[in-house]
């Protein structure tokens, strides 16, 4: 008589994989894309009501696993597309224009393998005075003297630890509601605001180690200490400069990382032919140009200095134009409007927005005004490294430019070569590797979002902490 051979009981979890591998198999070989149908799950006392939830084609199959008494999600394959959520405000030009070149730089360094959003969760969720952050700034910055008070005020640790813990109070749970929403694999803040309360949903879910979160400055010298958070992953700081004030605020060495700015990759790396670029513009194919920039609001003496610059670059002896004017307005439309408006007796273009570019350009910069608090280190970084100059007079900056055009040229092209050293092109993908590498490091992200998810599927009778000590 043959014996028989018994075969080991499989267990509930090995059955369900198998089968959804089999599944998920069928579906890839028919490359069909279908959302079938989903159960809810909660927790309700000691009722438990599970939810599984299949995907096919190119999103992700999962099924909820139990141990130890707890639900949550997990994934099957480590090849789905990652959640990738920054983290900005539109408070002046540069946090929308960094956030915007690291979700290009994400889409050309790894394709699908990640989804990016750019968004401000504090104008999606949350109320007053996070949703009118925007229209706040303007009005400051327009009144400078109120910036100052604000940026110096708010700058002791104790003092916005308490106003920020005051504001996590009313919209903790707000904010967790788009992080549900989004349900990133990775957030990144380009904003000093846009990190306490995140971190601290995070924390409140018991996300910190499952969650990668970063920071990217966007001020070249002089931050608001808002920027340091002691619970980030990583910081990215554009200079050595911010490097320091980072671990003088607490961060450890590991976190720190010296990046560079952001720069649009059409833009660093951009294969520019000058002669095709002047003539799509328009501009005079001989004449030097000159960029005048105002920011993204278009802010300073740009008009004053525009006139200045009108008459500086004109040869009155000879009756041509020595150099040609484009200027940047930004977001400020009368401004352009009346720079058209203007008689000129040089070429000039006003159009639609800054220093790293200008480095990576190899473009000698001429600084003639600043916002107290996070522009006055942009000072020092420029002049200090022999890339450019201080002027306070738009008289003072248009006789200077014309030198430079003219008798003074030497200096002009000394300091491009200063400015390229200075430059960082790379700086972006440097960034998007390393965030890469990092959350490789950090192990499989296959049930990072998921459990975010169910978390906050999850009923609690827990309350929001009106004071988070690590803030």
């Amino acid at each position: 008589m043959e014996g028989s051979v018994v075969t080991p009981r499989k267990s509930i979890r090995e059955v369900v994989m198998e089968k959804m591998r089999a599944h998920r198999a069928e579906l890839q070989e028919r490359k069909q894309l279908k959302r079938k149908r989903s159960k809810n799950f909660s927790f309700d006392g000691d009722r438990r009501v599970s939810r599984a939830v299949v995907l096919g084609g190119d999103d992700e199959t999962m099924f909820w696993e139990e141990e130890d008494g707890t639900m949550e999600m997990a994934q099957i394959g480590a090849d789905r597309t990652k959640n990738v959520l920054i983290l900005m405000s539109d408070t002046g030009g540069g946090h929308r224009a960094s956030a915007e070149a690291i979700r290009d730089a994400f889409r050309i360094e790894f394709g699908d393998e990640y989804k990016v959003f750019v968004k401000d969760l504090f104008m999606e969720h949350a109320g007053w005075p996070l949703n009118n952050m925007e229209s706040s700034y303007k009005f400051m910055v327009k009144h400078v003297q109120l910036w100052r008070m604000a940026f110096h005020g708010t700058s002791p640790r104790w003092i916005h630890n308490i106003y920020l813990a005051a504001i996590a109070s009313f919209y903790t749970k707000k904010v967790e509601a788009g992080l549900k929403k989004y349900k990133p694999d990775i957030i990144i803040s380009v904003h000093p605001l846009m990190q306490h309360i995140p971190l601290l949903v995070l924390k409140w879910q018991n996300l910190q180690n499952k969650v990668a979160f970063v920071t990217v400055i966007t001020d070249l010298n002089t931050c608001h200490p808002t920027w340091f958070h002691s619970d980030v992953n990583r910081c990215y700081c554009p200079s050595e400069e911010v490097a320091k004030r980072a671990a003088l605020d607490g961060l450890q060495p590991s976190q720190i990382h010296v990046s560079g700015l952001p720069i649009r990759p059409s833009f660093c790396r951009a294969v520019l032919v000058k002669d095709e670029l002047r003539k799509e513009l328009e501009m005079d194919p001989d004449l030097p140009a000159v960029l005048l920039i105002g920011g993204g609001e278009g802010m300073g003496p740009v008009k004053k200095t525009a006139k200045a610059l009108g008459e500086s670059l004109f040869d009155k002896e000879n009756g041509k134009p020595i150099g040609q004017l484009l200027v940047i307005c930004g977001r400020n439309k009368t401004l352009s409007e009346t720079l058209q408006e203007l008689p000129w007796k040089i070429p000039v273009k006003a159009g639609p927005g800054t220093i790293a570019e200008a480095l990576i350009r190899g473009l000698p910069i001429i600084l003639n005004d600043f916002i107290p608090g996070q522009e006055v280190g942009n000072i020092p970084y420029v002049v200090d490294n022999g890339a450019g100059v201080f002027s306070k007079s738009s008289k003072q900056t248009a006789s200077l430019v014309a030198r430079w055009f003219g008798p003074e040229s030497d200096v002009l092209k000394k300091m491009s070569e200063n400015a390229l050293k200075l430059a960082q092109p790379d700086a972006v993908f440097d960034i998007v590797r390393d965030i890469h590498e990092l959350t490789e490091q950090r192990g499989s992200l296959s049930q990072i979002s998921h459990c975010l998810t169910s978390s906050f599927f999850q009923s609690r009778n827990t309350t929001t902490p009106l004071i988070d000590s690590t803030i």
